[in-house]
């Protein structure tokens, strides 16, 4: 195995294309394990740790750009009121010490189903910033995902950037693990209310073969929230919503059993959560939320 370590993003795209298999590494704490076990044995290593930029984010008026190696101690610590979901989602992820290394670019970049950011991800309708020495494109996250641990990358680019828009209403994240740290999902479940455009967007992961979202599930409560009036009124949805919603969102799951847990057991799961966390986002609408910029 060869080691590369570019100094910098110029280095870093020339070297990916000069050996495109070459498998790029940063927090590390997706690859080594696949490497430890001897699951993985790529011909080229690109250490990435060199390269300042991935390591930084930028607010702006609208959205936020998100470094690919931006550690999730950090959005935890710096962005937990423009990205509640992804702040709420990088405290499960294993240890004060790997979240100290690791970043949404690793989980992306792996593209596991069980990646504890692509539900958050996918509720917040991220657009996944890739480059190589053709140029720039971004890719929006319900297109990133194409089968099981694969991306839409080619073989000569490598993730720059995310970029999320800032949260216009509350937003919420759950996870089901056999403890309560170090664990690999069972199942997770994101859901973020978006006021301004008055529509729900969900995300699923380690419950299908790719993360997901809850299509079906959206339409559903974005057709009840707005024809029952809830958007203004602002008042407590009804069981019967909440029910359908849940029913709808375990549906959506098409999951295997492992020894982590039965696919009758995830889709249960899903269900559960969805309706947990859309109970608990529609309270802090109902009360602090609302509208971030002022209720109906």
């Amino acid at each position: 195995m060869d080691f590369l370590r570019p100094s910098s993003w110029e280095e870093a795209l020339a070297a990916k294309a000069e050996h495109p298999t070459a498998v790029p590494i940063a927090g590390g704490t997706d690859v080594m394990v696949e490497i430890n076990f001897d699951h993985r044995r790529p011909e080229y290593l690109m250490d990435l740790g060199r390269v300042a930029e991935l390591s930084e984010w930028e607010v702006g008026e609208g959205s936020v750009r998100l470094g690919a190696s931006v550690p999730y101690s950090r959005i935890m610590e710096h962005l937990r009121t423009e990205l509640p979901g992804l702040a709420l989602a990088s405290h499960t992820v294993a240890s004060p010490q790997i979240r100290n290394r690791g970043g949404v670019g690793g989980n992306l970049g792996t593209a596991s189903p069980a990646g504890d950011a692509h539900p958050a991800l996918l509720a917040a309708g991220a657009e996944v910033e890739v480059a190589s020495v053709r140029g720039t494109r971004r890719i929006p996250i319900d297109e990133f995902y194409t089968g099981v641990k694969r991306n839409a990358l080619a073989p000569d680019e490598l993730i720059r950037a995310v970029h999320i828009t800032k949260a216009d209403g509350p937003q919420q994240y759950s996870k089901v693990g056999t403890r309560n740290a170090m664990v690999i999902a069972v199942c997770a479940f994101g859901i973020a209310l978006h006021p301004e455009t008055r529509t729900v967007r969900t995300g699923i992961g380690s419950a299908a073969p790719t993360p997901v979202r809850a299509k079906a599930a959206e339409e559903f409560l974005n057709a009840a929230l707005e024809e029952g009036g809830f958007w203004d009124s602002g008042r407590i949805i009804t069981p019967s919503v909440a029910k359908q919603f849940a029913e709808l969102a375990a549906g959506a799951c098409n999951p295997i059993d492992d020894v982590r847990g039965t696919a009758r057991y995830r889709r249960h799961a899903v269900g559960i959560m969805a309706r947990r966390t859309l109970g608990w986002t529609w309270e802090q609408y109902r009360g602090t939320g609302r509208t971030l910029e002022g209720a109906a």
